[in-house]
């Protein structure tokens, strides 16, 4: 975890709550941004004033009054010229890294959970805090692209449930090379997406379908989002409904998810029809 802290609780409003109430510990951790890193640090051994205002970047003076109110707590000990957390220093600090941390992992799904599947929300907290986002920004499109493809090459089995052209077409290149390497792939897609590879990349497209290791099935009634199942690795590709654009990628090699995205896929593989190689021709 980084020394800096981003302050939690800059809107709350202490006066509104008891002193007694645990709010006006947290609300003081969490307002100024080096108090957090501090007790951190001291759980982690003991650390002078002068090496906790290095770490923290604030003045000396600051540090003090920051000691001082840890003392009265009873979070930190001073041993010499040292501090040191206590127990109950400790368990503050553990119960705030949790914190941010639960924190941190809602904001990156928040601007992603519409597109997620119904089932993403019944997982507990721990394979939530497993998920890689990688969001498209305005700056940078392609982002969930690139970080499909960076798994893509790296993977010697691919199985991938609805993958879209708004994803597969920057990557059919790499897609195209893999098959020739012998890497197995299965794609599960609406017929309208094969038609057009079909017609975009009639040679490479009629060359991949006779290969052994290219399987190529459709379905008409997929999920709203693209499932791959690249070796251990799951993705979900979240798209925009209107443009068809992929909007963010979900990774991660949780086994939970990994147990869902199996049954997803096989349950749509037994009701998918397979796509001839003599049908590329036409």
């Amino acid at each position: 975890m980084s020394l800096r802290v981003r302050p939690l609780l800059r809107c709350v409003n202490v006066k509104q709550y008891d002193v007694e109430s645990p709010i006006v510990d947290i609300a003081y951790l969490a307002r100024s941004e080096h108090r957090i890193s501090t007790l951190v640090a001291l759980t982690e051994r003991p650390r002078s004033r002068s090496e906790l205002c290095e770490l923290t970047g604030v003045s000396s003076s600051t540090m003090r009054r920051t000691l001082d109110e840890f003392n009265d707590r009873l979070w930190i000990r001073k041993d010499g010229y040292q501090y040191a957390a206590t127990r109950l220093g400790e368990a503050i600090a553990s119960g705030m890294e949790d914190l941010i941390e639960r924190v941190e992992t809602e904001r990156e799904l928040r601007s992603v959970w519409q597109w997620l599947p119904d089932a993403i929300s019944e997982f507990p907290f721990e394979t939530w805090s497993e998920l890689t986002v990688t969001v498209a920004e305005p700056d940078a499109p392609y982002r969930p692209v690139g970080r499909f493809e960076s798994l893509l090459r790296e993977t010697t089995t691919v199985r991938f449930l609805r993958p879209e052209v708004a994803l597969m077409d920057l990557c059919f290149d790499l897609l195209y090379q893999l098959i020739g390497e012998g890497v197995d792939v299965t794609l599960i897609d609406r017929p309208e997406c094969h038609r057009y590879f079909l017609s975009t990349y009639p040679d490479r497209s009629s060359e991949m379908i006779q290969q052994d290791n290219f399987t190529v099935l459709e379905h008409n009634d997929l999920p709203s989002y693209g499932t791959g199942l690249l070796d251990e690795r799951i993705t979900i590709s979240c798209y925009e409904r209107d443009s068809g654009t992929v909007h963010a990628l979900i990774d991660t090699d949780a086994p939970a998810v990994r147990e869902w995205a199996e049954s997803l896929y096989e349950s749509h593989r037994a009701d998918a029809r397979h796509v001839e190689p003599q049908k590329s021709a036409e």
